[in-house]
């Protein structure tokens, strides 16, 4: 996963309509919020002001503002996901020319939009390498404590946080980097079910 850490600008024109995308770091809904007030003040004669948004954490949204459902925010924000932004704001605004563009065409021109910004961002150095981590921990019986540590052990990238000692019961901590799809931590889940015969992972 990447970050920006400065703002980055992709402008183009299609049938006459202007496109001006920027991609700008934001890690919550205040700073989203105070770049949105300040673009839509500063681009006021702008017909459309279309967003997408990730967090770090997992949360994201888009919003159309005003153009066809689904034709704005949501292509933008599948970029943002393929690309594996996060805590990001995209704002694509746009200036109408007079000549539609259709369904197809404006999913096409928001999608570049994001794309164009992205290239422009990583051409220029604004986006940093992030990893984000997800807690979990595992439960054994005391007399099979070692278990997990062996689970833990076909994850290389796992980090062991600590074991704790409650009555017959043995509880490791860790933290595992996340994975967009989530499929590190479904193979963790599914190893320690085989080999603990139904036991489970926590997750925080």
């Amino acid at each position: 996963m990447q970050r920006p850490v400065a703002p980055a600008v992709h402008r183009f024109r299609e049938k006459a309509s202007v496109f001006l995308t920027e991609l700008h770091p934001a890690g919550d809904a205040g700073e989203r919020e105070a770049i949105l007030v300040r673009l839509r003040k500063r681009d006021f004669d702008a017909n459309h002001h279309c967003t997408a948004w990730r967090e770090l954490g997992g949360a994201q949204g888009a919003d159309d503002d005003g153009e066809p459902s689904g034709t704005a925010g949501p292509p933008m924000l599948r970029v943002l996901e393929g690309e594996g932004l996060v805590d990001v704001l995209a704002v694509c605004i746009r200036w109408f020319g007079g000549t539609k563009l259709g369904t197809g065409g404006l999913v096409r021109a928001y999608t570049e939009g994001v794309q164009g910004a992205i290239a422009a961002a990583r051409e220029q150095g604004l986006l940093e390498a992030v990893r984000a981590w997800r807690a979990g921990s595992i439960t054994a019986e005391a007399g099979q404590a070692h278990l997990p540590f062996s689970v833990l052990g076909a994850f290389p990238e796992a980090e062991i946080l600590g074991q704790d000692f409650r009555g017959a019961q043995a509880i490791l901590r860790f933290r595992l980097p996340l994975t967009a799809d989530g499929a590190r931590e479904a193979a963790l889940a599914a190893l320690w079910l085989e080999r603990s015969r139904g036991g489970r992972v926590d997750w925080e």
